[in-house]
């Protein structure tokens, strides 16, 4: 039953076939055995059992919230909940206790989905790893998959389980980690230059970056306000339409979100492809992109060309100059969004009592890992007075000139961007931080951050297996606010592709056989 989509399992809670108690204790006790995931920062197991009680007594009145009503998710540990620790995976937030819940977590409880935990992720979020955060790194749960073990071969069988592990990507890798190992049915990530779509496409899973504004940012922990988008990570396209109409509106606590209220959709199915337009930009081709994923990035360009579709090369020329804007936007906003940890309103505070000035210091040397500190100095140097000019208002009008390039493709009646959304599968854990921290950021955001910068709805979809056994994803991008169009033809996409079922020892010994395995065949 772990194995089923959300749809599925709320039908069979709807059915009786299953109480919510019997799936919150199943999940719980798959947490546990798959611990060394690392997936998990906070396991809320009581206030969780808690929540699976009461939905339980709702079914049993026959009045359920709805499809949510005693689903098992998880929540990225940068999204506050009130009463439970929320750390950014950083010293600066230990043990640090929101009064408040995020809207988006707020929504998902009103609609009686059951929090199993909070999930691990780079420290404040920077990172495409998920190796950087104070409680270490995430592992990828294909690593310890049938099909990863079969195509690498190590020298013993301990050793494979100690370094022959591959990252999740990241920053939302807990998030991207415990939906793909089916400890939770949906879990929120947050996605700021890719980091729902990169472990999404590390996992194997369906990772959705909506529209800027779509859902609200209110709670969630900010890295880079212009670009922070909830993000929704699922085991397949129609949970992320299920998550995203319960989490998309208008929200009076954030002036960015959209002032209409959104109407929840069923996807429709594809038929019609003769006023389908897909684009691929040639920029998308970029240096890096691994010899397998150009191979099915155009495989699946012919698949929509032969079902009738118009496939055409389209031109984002200012896609070039992205990976830098972005890196000014981003460590400028930063900067001044990590103004606020400075040990005097909440979490961490040093014991340094010189003066205020070494108080401050000191609370910032020993809260922020290196990472923070150095996109900090990037951000306060690309704002110094002298540069500002130079750097900052020159990189908001490059992004507004990226902006203008998608457009104007949309405008020449292109409905759909699909482009890799990773150079490559998931790196060794070993091989990952031989590299620093910003140079492999820029390398693996360098796919998916455009969309942030023009606020536009993206997806990762898996669609094979590499050659090393480890999944790939593509990425679909749409015009503005067009969720249902995109997520139409991603989950026309997903099915003609049949990705493989992950295959892990730890989730059969809990599954109790209910689910009827999907069909292995595979894209590649």
């Amino acid at each position: 039953m772990l194995r089923t989509s959300l749809r599925q399992v709320s039908a069979a809670l709807k059915e009786g076939r299953l109480t919510p108690t019997e799936l919150c204790q199943r999940c719980l006790a798959l947490i546990r055995t798959t611990k060394f995931l690392n997936a998990y920062i906070t396991v809320t197991e009581e206030t969780a059992l808690k929540q699976a009680e009461e939905s339980e007594k709702r079914y049993k009145r026959g009045q359920p919230l709805g499809i949510l009503d005693g689903i098992p998710i998880a929540v990225k540990d940068n999204f506050n909940t009130a009463g439970i620790e929320t750390t950014c995976a950083s010293n600066m937030l230990k043990g640090y206790i929101s009064p408040y819940n995020a809207t988006v977590v707020q929504k998902l409880l009103d609609q009686g989905a059951v929090l199993l935990g909070k999930t691990n992720l780079d420290e404040f979020a920077m990172g495409s790893g998920s190796t950087d955060g104070v409680f270490g790194p995430v592992r990828n749960p294909w690593s310890y998959s049938k099909q990863y073990k079969e195509k690498s071969v190590p020298k013993s069988h301990s050793e494979h389980e100690e370094s022959n592990w591959v990252i999740t990507g990241g920053s939302s890798g807990g998030s991207a980690a415990a939906v793909s190992s089916f400890t939770c049915f949906a879990a929120l990530g947050s996605d700021t230059g890719g980091s729902t779509r990169n472990p999404a496409a590390h996992c194997g899973v369906v990772g959705l970056k909506p529209t800027y504004g779509l859902i609200s940012r209110h709670g969630l922990i900010p890295l880079v306000n212009s670009m922070d988008v909830p993000g929704i990570l699922t085991r397949c396209v129609d949970d992320a339409a299920v998550l995203l109409g319960s989490l998309a509106g208008h929200d009076p606590k954030d002036s960015t979100t959209i002032q209409d209220d959104f109407k929840p959709f069923e996807i429709p199915n594809l038929t019609d492809f003769s006023k389908l337009s897909i684009g691929i930009p040639k920029e998308y081709h970029a240096p890096g992109l691994s010899s397998e994923i150009l191979a099915l990035w155009s495989k699946a360009a012919d698949l929509f060309k032969n079902a009738g579709a118009k496939v055409v090369e389209v031109s984002l020329p200012h896609t070039r100059y992205s990976i830098v804007c972005y890196h000014v936007l981003c460590t400028a906003e930063v900067a001044s969004n990590m103004a606020r940890f400075d040990g005097l309103e909440y979490g961490h505070r040093s014991d340094m009592k010189d003066s205020t000035e070494s108080m401050y210091a000191a609370t910032r040397r020993e809260g922020f890992n290196d990472v923070v500190r150095g996109r900090i100095l990037s951000g306060n140097y690309f704002l110094l007075k002298q540069n500002y000019e130079k750097y900052f208002v020159k990189a908001q009008k490059v992004r507004r000139l990226i902006a203008n390039d998608f457009v104007k493709v949309f405008r020449s009646g292109v409905d759909i961007l699909l482009t890799p959304t990773t150079l490559s599968d998931a790196a060794l854990y070993t091989e990952f931080i031989q590299e620093d921290n910003r140079t492999r950021s820029a390398q693996d955001d360098i796919l998916t951050q455009a969309a942030n910068m023009a606020g536009l709805p993206a997806i990762n979809v898996p669609t094979a297996l590499s050659e090393r056994g480890l999944p790939v994803g593509l990425q679909f991008i749409g015009r503005s606010f067009q969720e249902k169009q995109l997520l139409t033809v991603a989950k026309w996409f997903e099915k003609q592709v049949q990705f493989p079922v992950i295959q892990l020892e730890e989730v059969k010994r809990h599954d109790s056989g209910v689910f009827q395995h999907k069909k292995s065949t595979s894209f590649s």
